[in-house]
């Protein structure tokens, strides 16, 4: 019988094939179109409903290193080496491989398993036939006296196999194509949520160094008030002693002295710790920016506007509304995975090789052997496990759904709440402006009378401790600017580049 199939069953098995390939394209479970329209009067406006009036532009086009607007190089290193050694930032990277080598996987799934295999067997059997002669001629001896023995000598048995299996699961119903469906929105999103960690990354060290900067400020200011007014305890006590004023004034002013003393404790514990998160937040132990940052610098400069664009194009480009946007999409894709479960999976095997007792024979033609079947499996009664996975599914959709909708609202709130804070504030610093020129003047007066004789020195120490107490005011508000500048830049999902 020849080893080779026949014409019939050559054409039977390209019959099957072609039907399968015909099946194959049936994918059952719901289609995607996309997520919900959600606050959609909100979304299609010109301009977000809490613009202010000025500092903001609405354009085109944002930039994306929004943190270069504030012309700060000390600024620029350090969100640069948090966007390349914060440990945060690498788990997110993780993630996104682990997802990539996920949907790789799943890809393969779809196609055909090939393995090969090799056996050499060689076995050498008992003679039995020689062991049953010697055991009846010891028991018999011949009458010359002399034994006779026979000898049988069997070789070894010797076999030889060589081939390749193969399976394949023909996706009759589309369930491994959902399955890669899913994977590859599943990456997608785990992309968008490595995006949003650089969007946090980057505004959560801009504002610990605006911060380090307006601690550093206030307390040099602090640490000449407390001059002053240890200058003006002085001369309260000089007056005491001549009888001028009484033991309360002293008192009074001492208690002021020791208050703004002990102000300065906790600035200095603040400056320690913003270094630290500085240092952390850029992949380094503390104290590591100690000697980089310890000299205190100006606050960044404000831009005088900020480019805002408009609703539509902020909900596009936030991360985390892409990444709510994708999980939807795979929770969808899972409903049909899940539903191709119900139906009947066929699965081609399939082995070619070749066998022989010894191994110059296996690429003879008579050696060859194949076998190509095909393999029904149908899980007819589950008792409704399958029915219950379609219907977790299905929730979990509707979940991603409800997910999806939360995050977009989120973000209409977050962009309008920061675009207020900052209109608000903006307002706030100009009158802390006009303070500080009013207390500025007002010192100035008061050293011109002091220097004419007709104000005291007392006097002039009071004015000057208002302007610096104007000046700490104005540095704070420029510090609180500047951290809702950074908010806003943070709500508009800037600051994050595609991972490759």
């Amino acid at each position: 019988m020849s080893m080779f199939p026949s014409r019939y069953a050559r054409i039977s098995c390209a019959a099957l094939l072609t039907a399968a390939a015909g099946l194959s394209g049936c994918t059952v479970g719901p289609d995607y179109h996309g997520a919900p329209d959600v606050a959609h009067g909100a979304v299609q406006a010109s301009e977000f409903v809490r613009t202010p009036a000025a500092g903001v532009t609405t354009v085109g086009h944002v930039p994306s290193r929004w943190w270069e607007s504030l012309g700060d190089p000390q600024l620029d290193a350090l969100i640069d080496a948090a966007l390349k050694n914060n440990p945060d930032l690498h788990a997110a990277q993780a993630r996104l491989r682990q997802s990539r080598a996920q949907l790789q996987q799943q890809r393969a799934a779809d196609m055909p398993k090939v393995s090969a295999d090799a056996v050499a067997l060689r076995m050498r059997e008992p003679d039995l036939s020689s062991l049953q002669t010697s055991q009846q001629s010891s028991n018999s001896t011949p009458s010359n006296g002399q034994s006779t023995s026979t000898s049988h000598g069997r070789g070894p048995l010797q076999f030889y196999s060589a081939g390749f299996d193969a399976s394949w699961e023909i996706d009759l119903f589309g369930g491994t194509r959902r399955a890669i469906e899913a994977a590859s929105a599943q990456a997608e999103a785990v992309d968008a949520d490595l995006a949003d960690t650089q969007v946090s990354l980057g505004a959560e060290v801009a504002q610990a160094y605006i911060d380090l900067r307006s601690q550093q400020q206030r307390l040099r200011l602090a640490n000449q008030s407390a001059q002053l007014e240890q200058q003006t305890l002085d001369l309260i006590r000089q007056q005491r002693a001549r009888g001028v004023v009484t033991d309360a004034d002293v008192e009074r002013q001492t208690t002021q002295v020791e208050n703004t003393r002990a102000n300065l404790i906790p600035l200095d514990e603040q400056i320690t710790e913003s270094l630290d998160q500085l240092a952390v937040l850029t992949g380094q132990a503390p104290g590591a920016l100690d000697s980089e940052l310890a000299s205190p610098v100006p606050l960044p400069v404000m831009p005088a506007s900020v480019p805002v664009d408009d609703p539509a194009a902020v909900l596009k480009r936030r991360p985390d509304i892409r990444a709510a946007e994708r999980r939807l999409a795979a929770s969808n894709a899972q409903i049909g995975q899940h539903e191709a479960d119900l139906f009947p999976k066929i699965t081609m095997l399939g082995f070619i090789g070749s066998n022989a007792s010894d191994p110059g024979h296996l690429t003879r033609k008579s050696a060859l052997t194949w076998l190509g079947a095909p393999y029904l499996q149908w899980d007819v009664l589950d008792f409704g496990r399958t029915r219950g996975s379609i219907r977790q599914a299905e929730a979990s959709r509707d979940e991603a759904t409800a997910r999806y909708t939360q995050t977009v609202l989120a973000a209409l709130q977050d962009a309008n709440n920061a675009l207020s804070r900052y209109g608000h504030q903006r307002e706030s610093v100009t009158r802390l402006q006009q303070i500080e020129v009013s207390a500025d003047h007002s010192a100035d007066l008061m050293r011109q009378r002091y220097d004419a004789g007709a104000s005291s020195l007392i006097d002039l120490l009071d004015t000057q401790r208002v302007q610096f107490s104007a000046q700490q005011n104005l540095v704070q508000g420029r510090a609180d600017l500047l951290k809702d500048f950074v908010s806003l830049q943070k709500s508009l999902g800037l600051g994050w580049a595609s991972a490759q």
